[in-house]
């Protein structure tokens, strides 16, 4: 018999209870709901409200569920709906009448606003370590490669030279900037919703104070309607994710590029390459390709929930139970993977240099010159680009033209342009 079958007459059709039923997915949060309920239990029996022993009988049951689950020995059933039914079915069955005192000044409303704060509470700080982690192997790659001279792109052109250190340090600022969205999010979420009741508390003596600091939560929120109807945090969360995933991909895509053979900037380890199955010569990049796949599925995530909360009406809906699984999902990023087939590409120096020594790159570097010898820049932009012009016919680069070419063009260069155009300097 469910929990709630009070009530009802009938049974519940078996594809309303499949269809209800959450059980498949939110037990990953059967940590976070013994610790919920151990918080809570300890409460009621300090308030008086349930009597101490039947406290005490209740979290030692609760102790020896999570830890023949950590064990495998506790088998989940779709009858009991969810994460939180199951465990405490689970409790009554083993601990008795004390077991049926567990849920009392409580609702599933605020038990799962609690359980989800605290899964996201506690996976943030995980991802955070993820993202530093992957900053440590950019930080490597850039001072191993502080004179590795590359070709710096705009519109996927050839523009001006850079540095392979200098191009990881754009990606590190990226991530820095996800570190920082992920922390105010759980700077944000960390209040606790436990005694919001259904919506409108309850008339026991509860004392949210004791429950929030328990959990670790800063303090309790402050509205009971909000409380079991927020998903902000949820929702900030799957954003933050989704610009983390937007940097990773771009970060895919050009290492798609440099390992191809038209670039050659990269190789791939093997261990984190893989091969074709007909083909022999390949070596495919798919660590990258799958992170920028699974990007698209991140951004569906916020998408999803962002159009399930758009319409609900205070306070609790059922709708909202579909957060669960956009936030497991998306939490489950590809961080480890990609830090480590970045720590382990090689990179080919001399085929970076060897494009940035093409494709014109230093001719903004050899307009400063002429801006330098007083030439406003706008006719200095027009004579490099007749230089240019004249490269492209002849099959030179500026630094191959004589002076006398230079010269053909406009009097104020003399010898020294070429250590002006030089990759070194313009670098």
């Amino acid at each position: 018999m469910k929990l709630w079958a009070g009530r009802f007459q009938k049974e519940t059709d078996t594809l309303v209870n499949d269809f209800n039923s959450s059980i498949g997915f939110d037990a990953r949060l059967y940590r976070q709901d013994i610790a919920g309920s151990i918080a809570h239990a300890e409460m009621l029996g300090k308030t008086g409200i349930i009597e101490a022993h039947e406290a005490e009988t209740i979290v030692t049951g609760l102790k020896a569920i999570l830890a023949d689950i950590e064990a495998g020995g506790v088998e989940f059933s779709l009858e009991n709906e969810d994460i939180h039914m199951n465990i405490e079915a689970e409790l009554t069955r083993r601990v008795g009448e004390a077991g049926k005192r567990l849920h009392t000044a409580r609702s599933r409303n605020d038990q799962v606003a609690v359980d989800t704060r605290l899964y996201v509470k506690q996976e943030i700080p995980a991802i955070i370590a993820q993202v530093l982690d992957l900053e440590k192997v950019l930080m490597k790659k850039a001072r191993a490669n502080l004179d590795t001279v590359m070709p710096g792109y705009t519109h996927l052109q050839r523009a001006q030279p850079t540095t392979f250190a200098h191009y990881m340090m754009a990606y590190a600022n990226m991530f820095k900037r996800d570190i920082t969205r992920l922390e105010d999010c759980l700077d944000r979420l960390d209040e606790c919703p436990l005694g919001a009741g259904a919506l409108a508390t309850s008339t026991y003596p509860v004392d949210r104070f004791q429950t929030a600091a328990a959990l670790g939560f800063a303090k309790p929120t402050d509205n009971s309607m909000d409380s079991v109807s927020d998903r902000d945090y949820a929702i900030e969360l799957l954003s933050a994710l989704s610009i983390l995933m937007m940097h990773l991909s771009r970060f895919s895509e050009e290492i798609i590029l440099w390992c191809s053979w038209e670039f050659k900037y990269v190789e791939l380890d093997d261990a984190y390459s893989t091969g074709s199955s007909i083909m022999p010569q390949k070596k495919n990049p798919d660590v990258a390709e799958l992170v920028r796949g699974k990007t698209g599925r991140v951004y569906g995530n916020l998408v999803t929930l962002l159009t399930v909360m758009k319409a609900l009406p205070l306070a609790y809906n059922k709708d909202i139970q579909q957060d669960q699984e956009a936030i497991f999902d998306a939490v489950d990023v590809c961080l480890p993977v990609f830090a480590a087939m970045l720590d382990t590409l090689t990179v080919q120096a001399k085929n970076m240099r060897k494009a940035a020594a093409g494709g014109f790159i230093n001719a903004t570097d050899c307009a400063d010159y002429l801006v330098k010898k007083g030439l406003p820049f706008r006719e200095a932009y027009m004579i490099v680009g007749r230089l240019v012009n004249l490269c492209i016919k002849t099959g030179d680069t500026l630094d191959t033209l004589t002076l006398r070419d230079f010269r053909a063009i406009s009097g104020l260069f003399d010898a020294d342009v070429y250590q002006a155009l030089a990759l070194k300097t313009c670098v």
